[in-house]
């Protein structure tokens, strides 16, 4: 294959991905379903026709590491702080908490049922499939309402947040006791301290640059403290969904001092043109991670009615919790914000990041798949079912008036 031919064949994807952006937000169906399609097509023609077959294992999860920090650090690039989201961001922090541990139960009580393996495994193998996408919901979401959209936004950030946590505690500690708690603690402090430090740095660095190129050092810089901190096993997603608040929010602090040494003319321009950049780059992962995932997974699993029905009974479960919590503790709208919870990229990530000696037999990337395709599917039609709904209301509004 040529270099030339290779350049066709990224470029062709790349503006398949736009196109299926474009039948996304017009059908309301998530662009993931289609590029996990895609993969899968990919690679049938090219088994069909005799070619070798490609192996991304060592690729997928770098690249899903790079979309997760470049969607929530887009994410929270979007969003402007003031006092009265208080009650947003603690609504969606608890939901985000509630749900995944309640989800997290359940679905181990399912693959309990499935392998008849120790509680603690089947625990772990669960958290992949308790985590809202934000790599799907925040997309999803950017035709709702302000406030629908800032609770979607945190939520899913939120629960990617607390999912990794979750799994690094889980895996770092086969026994779980006050130690355990206490060097959570700890982690969580030291990330505090790095959280400042590089609000600060990064800050103070855009306004001093002179360099035209400002935004992918900034993003560089950020993937460099995540990948560091993941080294260590902390939960470096805090640090990126804590420096897209902190540089979208500098300008409301009225400190003299910091006023003096970190804000200029020209930072809501700067941060204009990094949320720009950031938003194509995570776009651009997003493609190719998903039409990987799509590539290596084993399609001839879904041939097994138990992969299906297994599928089934974590979707069920999942969707079960989401209307209990909406009706007895939230009390809010039933919709859209039932089926805003997809699974996708970060679930793909947790479950490569499984040890070898934790994976379960049938708990495998077909189930991963009809779940993300399930939940994907059951998306779509809920938004669809909301518009239609809202442009009949609007319909009889128009009429009464």
């Amino acid at each position: 294959m040529t270099s030339y031919t290779t350049l066709i064949i990224l470029s062709g994807l790349v503006i398949f991905s736009y196109l299926f952006d474009l039948i996304g937000g017009k059908t309301k169906i998530p662009s993931v379903i289609l590029l996990m399609c895609l993969g899968i097509i990919i690679k049938q023609v090219l088994n069909y026709f005799g070619f070798a077959a490609l192996n991304f294992d060592n690729l997928l999860p770098t690249l899903g590491t790079l979309g997760l920090v470049l969607i929530v650090f887009e994410g929270a690039l979007e969003l402007r702080y003031s006092r009265d989201k208080n009650s947003i961001i603690k609504k969606s922090f608890f939901s985000a908490l509630i749900i995944l541990l309640v989800t997290a139960f359940l679905i181990t009580w399912i693959i309990y049922q499935m392998s008849g393996d120790t509680i603690y495994k089947c625990f772990i193998n669960a958290i992949p499939f308790c985590v809202i996408s934000s790599a799907v919901a925040i997309p999803a979401a950017s035709n709702l309402s302000k406030e629908k959209k800032e609770f979607i936004v945190y939520e899913s950030s939120f629960s990617d947040i607390l999912t990794v946590v979750l799994f690094n505690f889980m895996t770092n500690n086969k026994q779980i006791s006050f130690a355990s708690f206490t060097k959570l603690g700890a982690e969580l402090g030291v990330i505090s301290i790095v959280v400042i430090c590089s609000c600060l740095l990064l800050l103070y660095l855009i306004g001093r640059l002179t360099h035209h190129v400002k935004s992918f050092l900034v993003i560089s810089i950020l993937i460099l403290v995540y990948s560091i901190g993941q080294l260590f096993h902390l939960s470096s997603l805090i640090i990126v969904l804590a420096l897209g608040l902190f540089l979208n929010n500098a300008s409301q602090i009225k400190l003299p001092w910091f006023r003096k040494y970190f804000i200029y003319p020209n930072l809501r321009y700067d941060i204009k043109q990094l949320f720009q950049l950031s938003a194509e780059s995570a776009f651009l992962m997003r493609t190719f991670f998903f039409i990987m995932f799509g590539y290596t997974m084993d399609v001839y699993q879904l041939e097994h009615w138990t992969v299906l029905i297994n599928g089934g009974f974590i979707l069920l479960g999942i969707y079960a919790i989401r209307f209990l919590y909406i009706k007895l503790v939230s009390r809010t709208d039933l919709m859209p914000e039932l089926v805003l919870i997809p699974r996708g990229l970060i679930s793909v990530l947790l479950y490569y990041s499984l040890p070898p000696d934790m994976k379960i037999k049938g708990v495998e990337t077909g189930l991963l798949f009809v779940v993300i395709l399930g939940t994907s599917i059951i998306l779509s039609l809920g938004l669809l079912a909301t518009k239609r709904q809202a442009s009949r209301q609007q319909g009889d509004g128009d009429f009464v008036s």
